[in-house]
């Protein structure tokens, strides 16, 4: 088996998309600035074996994937930038705790965080080109059977 990122990222993409509160969602961490509005990306961040959780003939990984809205700091009115943003970010995780399914041979998202860092988000701000955007970074761990197959 393998890791298939494509899928999975896509199968988060497609569902942000559809939620119909973002005006863009992308594949990639943006290297400008997003533009006007709420803006979704999902990137790989880590990968790595996940030893109490394999055999003695395949490893189970863990994929770990940053998730990031955007929205411009300055949105008037300012007053509801956070409501905007945690709205967001709520409805993500509230999806992804719930029947959420990423296919192949993706076992869970890991939500409590039995194999590292559960799901989370953490809030600030980050400057891109001449805007200062509010920003939620999600860290989604996504645990995949059979990842990799061990030879003796």
């Amino acid at each position: 088996m393998t890791i298939n990122s494509n899928e999975i990222r896509g199968r988060l993409t497609s569902h942000a998309q559809a939620d119909g509160r973002f005006g863009q969602v992308l594949k990639h961490e943006p290297l400008s600035a997003p533009g006007s509005g709420l803006t979704y990306a999902i990137w790989v961040a880590d990968l790595a074996p996940v030893p109490a959780s394999s055999g003695l003939s395949s490893t189970t990984a863990r994929l770990e994937l940053s998730g990031r809205i955007y929205i411009p700091a300055d949105t008037e009115p300012m007053d509801d930038v956070d409501d905007q943003l945690v709205g967001a970010t709520d409805a993500l995780m509230t999806a992804y705790s719930g029947g959420f399914q990423l296919g192949g041979n993706v076992r869970c998202i890991d939500l409590l965080g039995a194999w590292g860092t559960a799901l989370r988000a953490r809030y600030g701000y980050l400057p891109i080109d001449s805007t200062t955007y509010r920003i939620a970074t999600m860290t989604i761990p996504i645990i995949v059977n059979n990842a990799w197959t061990q030879e003796a």
